[in-house]
């Protein structure tokens, strides 16, 4: 991993990029589902909810031992609960614009949840679809496991080691750590602060990406 500060004006061959929290703020909405969805199973809410941030459904409800329930109907149910509420879904301030300053071949959002969610949620926050969307279906292991981002940067044609990958939730964190790429952290959506040796942004408002004559990608300051 690179030292924080040297991810800006470092060469990339892609930037991959989480969904929740790292492009549009759903917090509201997916802790409102949570919540009553702990509720009803005798959860402590206030242990529980910043367990469910970027892990899938079906790891979360699995997570929970709880006696009796069938996990995957569980966590279709949250699923579509989720897809109906996208009531305050928002960007993280710059987000669409940066992203649609991307080539599109080089960019790709990784995300634990499922595609009619992500898409659904892009929707609602103005984030534009990206050509290579990994989803909560395309891999067996979820965050953090670090099989999503292998996989888009396999698809965008190139080594995951030569992309820069954005995150913001401790699990999408250790997979950006387990695959070997250089890491940003997104730090706007989190109501507590995030401690991390990692580079960090509030998010893409003072970010410009610059592509040179060889087809790389900077990061830099503006």
């Amino acid at each position: 991993m690179s030292a924080p500060e040297s991810i800006f004006d470092t060469p990339y061959r892609a930037f991959l990029f989480d969904m929740d929290g790292t492009v549009l703020n759903s917090i509201a909405a997916a802790e409102r589902i949570w919540t009553a969805w702990a509720v009803r199973h005798g959860l402590d809410v206030a242990t529980f909810l910043p367990t469910i941030h970027g892990a899938r459904a079906i790891d979360t409800v699995n997570r929970q031992h709880l006696p009796g329930i069938d996990a995957e109907a569980e966590a279709a149910f949250i699923t579509q609960a989720e897809t109906d509420d996208v009531e305050g879904i928002v960007e993280v301030a710059g987000a669409a614009a940066f992203l649609k300053s991307l080539p599109a071949g080089q960019w790709a959002i990784v995300t634990s949840a499922p595609r009619v969610l992500a898409l659904r949620r892009m929707a609602a926050a103005g984030i534009p679809e990206p050509a290579t969307l990994v989803t909560a279906e395309d891999v067996k292991a979820g965050k953090p496991d670090p099989a999503g981002f292998r996989l888009a940067a396999q698809r965008l044609g190139v080594e995951v080691t030569d992309c820069l990958i954005f995150e913001d939730a401790s699990v999408g964190i250790q997979a950006a750590e387990a695959s070997g790429a250089d890491l940003v952290i997104i730090t706007s959506t989190h109501d507590y602060p995030i401690q991390t040796a990692h580079a960090t942004l509030v998010d893409y408002q003072a970010v410009e990406a610059h592509r040179d004559a060889e087809g790389l990608m900077r990061l830099q300051k503006t």
